[in-house]
């Protein structure tokens, strides 16, 4: 399957939000450095970091998609999907750090932004290589699009 730039941003977008989602759920509450905050509040920062991810990531496909122009099968490795956690997650980070994303009151500390980013990294990009073609088995057919 070659992924269409639609499909990588619907699979992207699907991913992130449902099981980044359940993941950021469940890992929240034993976050290190959050002691002193209400779990809503460990909730509002966790659940704003993934948001930011999802629409940072729209503009990382695009220029994903304007990179891979240049390879001869308009495509890249699976391994270069997981390591693209360092510049995404870089760029999150720099934001949160500039005080550039709205609606966290206080910073996310560094150890609780690590975890929560890179584990749920790893989660969405094993499940986009593997699960995800069990349930949605023309996913990979139609280029990775979900609608």
């Amino acid at each position: 399957m070659l992924p269409t730039l639609n499909g990588r941003i619907q699979t992207r977008i699907f991913l992130l939000a449902i099981v980044g989602g359940i993941w950021t759920l469940i890992i929240s509450p034993v976050l290190p450095g959050l002691g002193g905050a209400g779990i809503g509040e460990i909730y509002r920062m966790t659940f704003t970091v993934l948001v930011t991810t999802i629409v940072l990531g729209i503009g990382w496909e695009l220029i994903y998609h304007f990179i891979q122009q240049f390879r001869w099968e308009k495509d890249w490795p699976t391994l270069f999907g997981l390591i693209t956690v360092l510049n995404e997650g870089a760029l999150v980070w720099l934001l949160l750090r500039l005080g550039i994303v709205p609606g966290l009151p206080d910073g996310v500390p560094l150890p609780a932004f690590l975890i929560l980013f890179a584990t749920t990294w790893i989660i969405v990009w094993i499940i986009a290589n593997g699960p995800m073609r069990v349930p949605f088995i023309h996913w990979r057919f139609r280029g990775g699009r979900l609608v």
